[in-house]
């Protein structure tokens, strides 16, 4: 992956938006039909071994679906049985932005520079190969979630 040299920032590369849905075939149709897409299934959410999450039934039951707007993807959610982040969203906010997720080389290395920024990790998930994910308190004084990642090797 390509950085800016000059900034070193786990913010540096944004990968992708991500929308809670109440309807996830209903909101890819509409996509779809004016040009977004084509969507794909995000590979199975049983990928992450090891998650520190508000509830595990609700996190292995979000639909995910992807599509590739030049270098950012758009991520849809809907959120399944069980509580999760999205549910909650959803619930008092409504359909719409949940997070911005930004790609980093080290995951790992990414919670430490976080962390010292002073920013809360509120939810996490590693895979085997240890890619994953954590989630960040940002809501109140950035007005979104969010997310850094590091994406498994191919």
């Amino acid at each position: 992956m390509k950085k800016n040299k000059i900034n070193d920032s786990p913010f540096a590369t944004l990968h992708h938006i991500s929308i809670v849905v109440k309807d996830i075939a209903k909101a890819t149709q509409f996509y779809e039909s004016i040009g977004i897409g084509p969507f794909t299934e995000y590979p199975p959410m049983r990928e992450y071994v090891k998650i520190k999450v508000p509830d595990e039934e609700g996190f292995y039951n979000l639909k995910i679906r992807c599509a590739q707007i030049g270098p950012v993807q758009l991520q849809l959610i809907q959120p399944g049985a069980g509580d999760s982040l999205y549910k909650a969203h959803l619930a008092e906010k409504g359909e719409g932005v949940y997070h911005l997720g930004f790609e980093v080389d080290s995951i790992d290395k990414a919670e430490q520079q976080v962390r010292n920024l002073g920013l809360e990790i509120i939810s996490s998930g590693r895979r085997e190969n240890s890619s994953g994910f954590a989630y960040l308190a940002t809501v109140d004084p950035g007005g979104v979630t969010l997310l850094v990642r590091q994406s498994p090797l191919p």
